[in-house]
């Protein structure tokens, strides 16, 4: 047998965690948030970053079977 789950009723007139926190202390919040976000981007951009350059290294590398394998005939001929 399911029991019932109880609903709590919010009012509109109740006091928020925004409303009681101080402004400096949001503000700090904020700038905590921002930072973060920052940090997340620069570490997103120098993943992309690395990618490429193990991309680069890769075919740099390659053999010359791989490179018949990857490109073909599609070279010019001289």
């Amino acid at each position: 047998m399911a029991k019932k789950q109880k609903q709590t009723v919010i009012n509109d007139d109740s006091v928020t965690l925004k409303d009681q926190l101080n402004a400096d202390v949001l503000a700090k919040l904020k700038a905590a948030k921002q930072s973060l976000v920052a940090e997340e981007q620069a570490k997103e951009e120098e993943r992309q970053a690395k990618l490429a350059f193990e991309r680069k290294q890769r075919e740099k590398n390659m053999s010359f079977e791989e490179l018949l394998e990857k490109y073909g005939d599609k070279g010019s001929k001289f």
